[in-house]
């Protein structure tokens, strides 16, 4: 087959890319990018750009499925454009499987709120693409892993009030992605890419203190006292609004889901929290 990775010179494309290659079975991989001198040889890099439509369908064209990495764009509006428009692309370019990377917990929610263009997308994608699937992803270990690095100076990782989150590995996700890209029986499947255990806010610090070395607390604090803390640290209006929307998704529970999708699709089991953190704190 001829699988395209759309979103290919990012973290997830990359890491993806490296787990199709690693499983062989001779299929011919893309990357598609705004970069694709950045992808190596002997992969094929084609020149797609979200915000240009008609590259897309070129950079499309011959795939027999592909999968969508959205853009990390905070600007309202912008991802859910580029998702329609990536999708359209893919069909007008006779893609024969469709793949949207999605979030758990998507729902029908206004912008601008982080994870409106998710449930866009998911909706865009079964309403036009005749063959999809959709993988959601819980919450990035390796992005609380940044949050820990940055909060060890005060000792404490805050959040609304006390909820559990399935942290799930990059990595986990990619490999997830190379195994439903490269078998079948995932036609109209929407699969939830979790960690192995939902934990709670003082569980994750317990876990950030043990992989550091450093004191961490858990500090549940109202929405207008994270909103002031953001404005004294000088932190810019859109990702201050990220962050809120963030932990307002992580308060209403929409990471508090375990599964085992990971392991059916990678044929590993997940890496825990701990393992990515001790790596991440090496």
């Amino acid at each position: 087959m001829k699988i395209g990775i759309s979103g290919a010179s990012g973290h997830l494309g990359q890491s993806t890319l490296k787990k199709l290659a690693a499983r062989g079975g001779g299929h011919e991989l893309v990357g598609i990018s705004r970069t694709p001198q950045a992808i190596a040889a002997p992969l094929q890099g084609r020149f797609g750009d979200y915000d240009e439509p008609s590259s897309l369908v070129a950079a499309y064209a011959g795939l027999d499925r592909l999968l969508l990495i959205p853009t990390i764009s905070l600007v309202p509006g912008v991802r859910s454009r580029q998702n329609i428009a990536a999708i359209d692309a893919a069909v007008a370019a006779g893609v024969g499987h469709i793949v949207v990377l999605s979030s758990c917990g998507a729902r029908d929610i206004a912008e601008p709120d982080l994870y409106a263009p998710y449930f866009a997308a998911e909706q865009h994608l079964m309403r036009t693409a005749p063959r999809w699937s959709i993988l959601r992803m819980n919450y990035f270990a390796e992005a609380l892993a940044e949050e820990a690095l940055g909060s060890l100076g005060h000792g404490l990782l805050a959040c609304f009030t006390e909820n559990r989150v399935a942290y799930v590995a990059r990595d986990d996700v990619a490999a997830s992605a190379a195994g439903l890209l490269t078998t079948d029986g995932h036609i109209g499947a929407t699969y939830n890419l979790t960690g192995p255990a939902a934990l709670t806010g003082e569980q994750r610090a317990a876990i950030i203190a043990k992989a550091s070395g450093a004191g961490m607390g858990f500090l549940p604090m109202t929405e207008e006292a994270m909103r002031a803390a953001l404005q004294v640290l000088g932190t810019p209006p859109d990702i201050a609004r990220a962050v809120i929307c963030l932990h307002h998704g992580m308060a209403s529970g929409m990471f508090d889901i375990v599964t085992g999708d990971v392991q059916k699709l990678s044929g590993k089991a997940p890496r825990t929290l701990q393992q990515v953190l001790r790596q991440a704190f090496a």
